[in-house]
């Protein structure tokens, strides 16, 4: 098995190290990874500057390419031009800080794994929750554990996958829990300040928390300790409502004649 790693923290980021360990009990691990942190990039990809490309080296050992460009850069260039063979399986992490509920939408980790599966390859992301001396062997050893066991039960090319370990799981683990990803709304709120030359600006902050639901999601499971796994999919289409607005026979004349829609 040829494996892709890549992340958003930077190619010198110890979550990185840790699961390009972790992995290579399941094959050949070739690191394509951002030069510098990309969190929070979301799906972005570079088009109106090149991307610079340098090798990277651990004393004498080849480690990887550092890019200056997204982690979706990263799978782009390392599928098409510096992994050979193809990879078959993509990898994105481990990022220090969980990515579940919402966060899955702006996270540049688990972008690149959705760049991934675009390309028909099965991806994952892994997340370990924030830790200022987080034990990212111990958590890279588990994750690569659910992904070697996801691998033998599910043989479709293509699939994606977000696993989120929250930190208590690493000494006290709970188990495994197959969750959707939450949709609550949370971090809202920003912090109005000044700078030294009397400019406001704002600072973005995790508040309010999200609000706790009946459903059991990947925000509720990793609260009780839970590591979670959620299949993802890129697919947006909302097909319920898409089958409905077929017969709205949609047309390019205005409802109302010439005044447009009237309120």
């Amino acid at each position: 098995m040829h494996i892709l790693l890549t992340n958003d923290d930077g190619i010198y980021a110890p979550g990185l190290a840790a699961l390009e360990t972790a992995l290579k009990r399941l094959g050949h691990v070739t690191v394509v990874a951002p030069s510098t942190e990309q969190s929070g990039v979301g799906h972005s990809i570079t088009f109106l500057t090149p991307l610079i490309v340098k090798e990277i080296y651990q004393g004498e050992r080849f480690r990887g390419w550092a890019v200056e460009g997204s982690p979706a850069d990263c799978v782009k260039l390392g599928i098409a031009e510096l992994c050979r063979p193809s990879p078959t399986l993509v990898v994105s992490g481990m990022n220090h800080g969980l990515n579940a509920g919402i966060n899955v939408l702006y996270s540049g980790t688990v972008a690149a794994a959705i760049e991934g599966a675009f390309f028909g390859i099965t991806s994952f992301a892994v997340s370990l929750e924030y830790d200022e001396h987080a034990p990212y062997d111990r958590a890279a050893q588990m994750a690569v554990a659910l992904i070697a066991q996801v691998l033998q039960h599910d043989s479709a090319q293509g699939r994606l996958y977000n696993i989120n370990i929250p930190t208590v799981a690493l000494d006290r683990p709970l188990g495994v829990k197959v969750v959707p990803m939450g949709t609550v709304r949370y971090g809202e709120s920003f912090q109005k300040r000044t700078d030294p030359r009397g400019r406001s600006y704002y600072w973005a902050t995790d508040d309010p928390p999200p609000v706790p639901t009946e459903e059991e999601t990947d925000l509720t499971a990793l609260q009780k300790g839970f590591v979670t796994i959620t299949p993802l999919s890129f697919q947006m289409t909302e097909f319920e409502h898409l089958a409905q607005m077929k017969d709205w026979n949609l047309s390019l004349a205005s409802p109302c004649g010439q005044g447009g829609l009237e309120r």
